[in-house]
């Protein structure tokens, strides 16, 4: 597993769809998944600490878990299968832990909420994440390859299809 953390949340120019970018906490590989809009705001709100008259979904299941005396330890991108990322919260209770199957923004938006560590499976990094050369690479010419990369690809093409219609949507 490689320890990942939130780079941001952008729109693939193609599709107009939301993706969240993960990127290596040590090294310079990112990971773009696919999610839907509402998992987009889920977790551009947090990022942003914007208020909310009301707790969305997110902070009613970190609330939940706190109240029934667990707590969200990680959570992990642990495959990518046809095209659709599958994902896993692992929370702690009464001194065991239990695996729960999630979608990838559902974790995400999850994890910034508690400050749990993300991490994702090596065979999915292996598979889909994007690498931008160099080591001294800085921040501002990560960010335009990234958007050189955007304008590119699609999720069909990317074969990430991720979280996009059929994860998201399950259809």
């Amino acid at each position: 597993m490689v320890r990942m953390e939130i780079y941001g949340v952008s729109f693939d120019l193609v599709g107009k769809t939301p993706i969240v970018l993960l990127k290596m906490v040590e090294g310079n590989k990112f990971l773009p998944i696919w999610i839907g809009h509402p998992e987009a705001a889920a977790i551009l709100m947090k990022l942003q600490d914007a208020p909310v008259p009301r707790p969305m979904t997110h902070d009613l299941v970190t609330d939940i878990v706190e109240r029934l005396g667990g707590e969200v330890v990680s959570i992990a991108v642990t495959e990518l299968r046809d095209s659709t990322f599958y994902a896993s919260i692992t929370v702690r209770q009464n001194g065991g832990e239990v695996e729960i199957d999630s979608r990838p923004s559902d974790a995400i938006a999850i994890a910034i909420r508690v400050d749990a560590p993300i991490f994702v499976a090596d065979e999915v990094m292996d598979e889909s994440a994007v690498e931008f050369e160099g080591e001294d690479v800085s921040e501002e010419e990560m960010v335009a390859q990234f958007k050189q990369f955007l304008e590119t690809v699609s999720p069909e093409e990317f074969a990430l299809g991720g979280e996009g219609e059929e994860g998201e949507e399950g259809n």
